[in-house]
């Protein structure tokens, strides 16, 4: 049971049911909401869902890259000497903090793309999205949103939109998708903990003294990336139902964030990509809700 669950398990369920039919009014399960957080390294789901991590029993969190860069300038400070090591070490970092959620490891699964490197396999990332949503079956997606700050949140945005669309045509019942903030450049600015103007309301969740002291403990389980985790705060999440997407478009005018960091991708690559994961999967329509 999860730990906040364990403190008031109908409260729990129920707050999570008051989620899901806040972002999707016409969405009537039977039982329990199966829910699936995808996320692009390990933290992220940390970062984006703890308030729904720690209320389910069941949710599920699946990892699209193993947190490892090849580019060791990219890596930690304090980081071990060998990729497959840091790999290592950002699993366990993420396990220690899921753990504190009530995550347990028969509920978290790895992709095991290397950091950096998911938009570089699109169509296959998508492939294996679609056989995780086949196989466990949510109700209820949450993803990044497509906004440009890094160009594995993109990918992850992409896959399930992908994925989606490929259950669809073979006629399988795909999930609702929704969206948890992770990072932008707005205006000039990073920003964190909110979503791009202009893809629907979102829904925002505050967190409690119980609820803000356990995602502290979960982001610090993160030693490793402590540098970086300085900018989120820990007091309120937010969701909201995803948009239609162009992923042949940029997300925002002006330069993407991670097009400000000096990385080898650039949009305009990015969006090449999709372009040709998209004919690769024979998807011929980008927009997905």
């Amino acid at each position: 049971m999860s730990a906040l669950a364990r403190k008031d398990e109908v409260d729990a369920a129920a707050g999570l049911r008051a989620l899901a039919h806040e972002l999707f009014p016409d969405l009537h399960p039977r039982g329990e909401i199966r829910w699936l957080v995808v996320a692009a390294h390990p933290d992220d789901e940390t970062i984006g869902a703890t308030w729904v991590l720690s209320r389910s029993d069941s949710a599920s969190v699946l990892h699209v890259t193993d947190g490892a860069p090849h580019d060791r300038a990219l890596w930690s400070p304090d980081a071990p000497d060998t990729r497959e090591a840091y790999a290592r070490l950002r699993a366990e970092e993420m396990r220690a903090a899921l753990g504190l959620a009530g995550v347990g490891p028969e509920r978290i699964h790895r992709l095991g793309f290397a950091d950096q490197k998911a938009c570089a396999a699109l169509a296959e990332l998508s492939l294996q999205v679609a056989d995780v949503l086949a196989a466990l079956r949510p109700d209820i997606v949450l993803v990044h949103p497509y906004e440009g700050g890094h160009p594995d949140h993109d990918a992850a945005a992409f896959a399930v939109r992908a994925a989606s669309g490929l259950l669809a045509r073979n006629r399988i019942a795909g999930p609702r998708i929704a969206e948890m903030t992770s990072y932008h450049r707005f205006e000039g600015q990073l920003r964190t903990g909110v979503f791009l103007p202009g893809g629907g309301k979102a829904a925002e969740r505050v967190l409690g003294t119980e609820e803000r002291a356990l995602k502290t403990r979960m982001l610090r389980s993160f030693a490793s990336q402590s540098r970086v985790l300085v900018p989120f705060g820990v007091q309120a999440e937010r969701f909201r139902a995803a948009p239609a997407y162009d992923f042949t478009r940029p997300p925002h005018e002006g330069p993407l964030h991670y097009e400000t960091l000096g990385w080898p991708m650039t949009g305009a690559r990015w969006r090449e990509l999709a372009g040709t994961a998209l004919r690769e999967l024979g998807l011929g329509e980008s927009r997905w809700r």
